[in-house]
């Protein structure tokens, strides 16, 4: 399906139609929206206007060459028009004014006479004569004499300035004809972004293409976001600009622009869209500036094109059309499907979602989740792992620390107090170690020194402990309820 906006005041519908061969689904039924206020439209121009600039206006004054060039060109050509009329008035009138104060005027039909200007004999035959000058056509018929030393001077100030006029008129309307913002035009960018997963990632992705020939050197791509924020200080920042990576540390930015190229952003945790979701860009309010840049291979000038995607102009779950085919002994590119898209499979969820569902699904985050508390002890461990749906059995690191592989979950839980003993004592207190050993316990566990110390301080200090530490030193109090097979396993453990 495509999409065409049809104009309705200030108000604009999205219409759905059906093209043959694209292969979508009915989509639902169009919607009113209100027309979205841009910042950079689709063809590149900036919605700015510069006010209440006061004093400051003189400064374009200064810079009066690229203050005409910015101008639209019906202004051009009335500054075009108008400097030339008022330049040739002024000289004509300098001419007649010299005539005027020599007499000539009147005694221009004397053959005895000589003038500053032959057969000049009143203000239109002074105007031919600066035209004839200027524009270096010379019928012949007006001439300067030798006996006017001011119409010299006067020719030698129309000639300096109708060069300077020529010089600066011309450049003018030379560059303006040769801007590369024409180039710009025969650049093309998709009407959608689409959202889609693309090598197991989610990617933000667009298209670009160059309709000529002639290529773009050194074209370089680069993304800008435009969205409101507030900072913690309470600062609220209308157009807060955030650069999106297209490839910046691999490369991926510096195209060769000779066929259609798709341009991917993966949203990662770096990624401003770490966050966004399909059901939060139906409240999100963003807009996406895409500036390329190139140097026109047949001019050298650097040219720089534009345009930008709103929220609802970024399609989830969608992707482009392929447009390149490969023909006999070349490749042909289709533009008729260069905005094209179509919707495949990808998760309504944003990356951020995505990784913490991973996470909490993960198997190896159950003996994180017993260690993260420290009053957390082997048999409130053991009941949460039983608890757990999706957990059938221990894990084999769970299962080594408690020393019961093949025992079953009952009775780990009955022997979780002697376990508690063999790995809490690395939390105890140096002297409470040592106070607390155990002369079963191996000495390549303590380092050798287990054997060093004497059993006999042991059961005279565990009665002084209080009844907390005396069940951790294993001070035999809970051995008296185990049935007897189950004290002689916990018997045999330590010896």
């Amino acid at each position: 399906m495509s999409a065409l906006r049809k104009k309705f005041g200030d108000d604009y519908q999205v219409v759905t139609t059906s093209s043959s061969g694209s292969g979508f689904g009915n989509q639902a039924p169009a919607e009113k929206k209100r027309k979205r206020q841009r910042f950079v439209d689709k063809n590149g121009r900036c919605n700015v206007q510069h006010g209440n600039l006061g004093g400051e206006t003189s400064r374009y004054l200064s810079d009066l060459f690229t203050t005409l060039v910015d101008l639209k060109w019906r202004w051009n050509l009335f500054i075009f028009v108008l400097t030339y009329t008022v330049a040739w008035l002024f000289m004509a009138s300098m001419w007649w004014f010299i005539a005027y104060i020599r007499g000539d005027l009147n005694r221009a039909h004397n053959d005895k006479y000589t003038p500053c200007v032959a057969n000049v004999y009143n203000f239109p035959s002074a105007f031919l004569f600066f035209i004839e000058t200027e524009a270096t056509i010379g019928y012949g018929y007006r001439y300067i004499t030798d006996k006017c030393p001011e119409g010299i001077i006067l020719f030698l100030f129309q000639s300096i300035l109708g060069s300077i006029v020529d010089a600066f008129l011309i450049g003018c309307m030379f560059i303006k004809m040769s801007q590369p913002k024409k180039r710009a035009e025969t650049l093309m960018f998709s009407e959608h972004a689409a959202i889609s997963m693309r090598d197991g990632k989610l990617t933000l992705m667009f298209r670009v293409g160059n309709l000529r020939n002639s290529h773009m050197v050194s074209a370089q791509i680069r993304c800008k976001l435009l969205k409101s924020r507030q900072t913690p200080e309470g600062e609220f920042l209308p157009l807060d600009q955030l650069e999106l990576d297209v490839g910046f540390s691999t490369g991926a930015d510096q195209l060769f622009l000779v066929s259609p190229l798709t341009i991917c952003h993966v949203i990662d945790t770096k990624s401003p869209f770490y966050d966004l979701s399909q059901r939060s860009m139906q409240t999100e309010q963003f807009e996406i500036v895409v500036i390329l840049e190139g140097i026109v291979e047949t001019t050298g000038m650097t040219c720089q094109a534009r345009t930008s995607y709103t929220e609802d102009e970024v399609l989830w779950g969608h992707r482009f059309f392929p447009v390149i085919s490969l023909e006999e002994g070349f490749f042909k590119v289709d533009y008729s499907q260069f905005h094209a898209t179509f919707e495949v499979p990808t998760p309504p969820y944003s990356v951020k979602e995505q990784e913490e569902a991973l996470l909490l699904s993960s198997p190896l985050m159950a003996p994180s989740l017993c260690n993260s508390g420290e009053k957390n002890n082997s048999l409130d461990c053991l009941e949460t792992l039983e608890d757990n749906d999706n957990t059938t059995k221990l894990p084999s690191k769970l299962q080594k620390i408690t020393g019961r592989e093949g025992l079953p979950k009952k009775l780990l839980r009955m022997s979780s107090t002697t376990s508690e003993m063999t790995y809490s004592f690395g939390e105890l207190p140096m002297k409470l170690q040592r106070i607390s050993s155990v002369p079963g316990v191996s000495d390549d566990k303590f380092g050798g020194k287990a054997s060093k110390i004497s059993t006999e301080p042991i059961s005279k200090s565990v009665a002084d402990l209080p009844p907390k530490l005396q069940r951790l030193a294993g001070g035999g109090r809970m051995d008296g309820h185990l049935p007897p097979k189950l004290r002689k396993m916990n018997s045999d453990r330590f010896t």
